[in-house]
């Protein structure tokens, strides 16, 4: 873990702001004694307003194992997250991301890029039911990060998403390979503290469909494939 990660995860917070937009608590906060500053979001569970789909388990831990997923496989998609306690208890604690305000982000998450593709294999694998274009940081070098995975893992399939560009095109070969190792990974031991042994089957079945479909999933027409509103 380096250094920026161990302050995140252990040092003292100080609340700066909210997000006013967010459905649950969301605030933004600094590492008290970083320099440089390091700022980061803080989502305390006790702000969380439970989800009659989501009954097992809380936001902030599927947050906390989308990072974990992310990290571990490879995706690096998922800015640093950890679970601790902060001014209003335990909570989710991400890396706060300074994004590139000029760049159109509804206009680029229409696009074909690369990153964008990886990020739509990472939301096929986990599962994620509200993928909007504000979720969406590129910063100011060009990378993609993608935030805000509370309502993912969840059992049943219920993918939804703005990134449906990518739908029902082969993988290639290292989609292939990525999907590979992600079912070679101990995700029982990586998961079992945050989200249940069903959805971490779940997890291991959506893996084992994607290789043997061969390409990304496309919308269902069982459920909405987009979530409202899409920003």
């Amino acid at each position: 873990m380096n250094l920026q990660w161990e302050k995140i995860s252990a040092s003292p917070l100080k609340i700066i702001g909210r997000l006013v937009d967010a459905s649950n608590a969301t605030l933004q906060a600094v590492i008290e004694d970083s320099d440089p500053l390091i700022k980061v979001i803080y989502k305390p569970i006790a702000g969380e307003r439970p989800l009659w789909d989501f009954e097992d388990g809380n936001l902030a831990s599927r947050e906390l194992s989308a990072f974990i997923v992310s990290d571990v496989a490879g995706f690096e998609i998922v800015p640093f997250t950890t679970l601790r306690d902060g001014p209003f208890g335990m909570g989710m604690v991400q890396q706060w991301i300074e994004v590139d305000n000029k760049v159109d982000v509804i206009e680029f998450g229409q696009s074909d890029d690369k990153q964008l593709k990886r990020l739509a294999l990472f939301d096929a694998v986990i599962n994620n039911t509200d993928r909007k274009f504000g979720h969406l940081l590129l910063d100011q070098s060009g990378k993609l990060y993608g935030c805000d995975h509370g309502v993912a893992f969840h059992k049943e399939n219920k993918l939804r998403t703005v990134l449906w560009q990518f739908a029902g095109i082969n993988f290639d070969q290292d989609e292939i390979h990525l999907l590979g190792a992600l079912l070679k990974i101990d995700w029982r031991e990586k998961l079992s503290t945050y989200i249940t042994d069903d959805e971490i089957q779940a997890l291991y079945i959506r893996i084992q469909n994607l290789i043997s479909d061969g390409k990304f999933p496309e919308p269902s027409q069982n459920w909405p494939a987009v979530p409202w509103p899409p920003v």
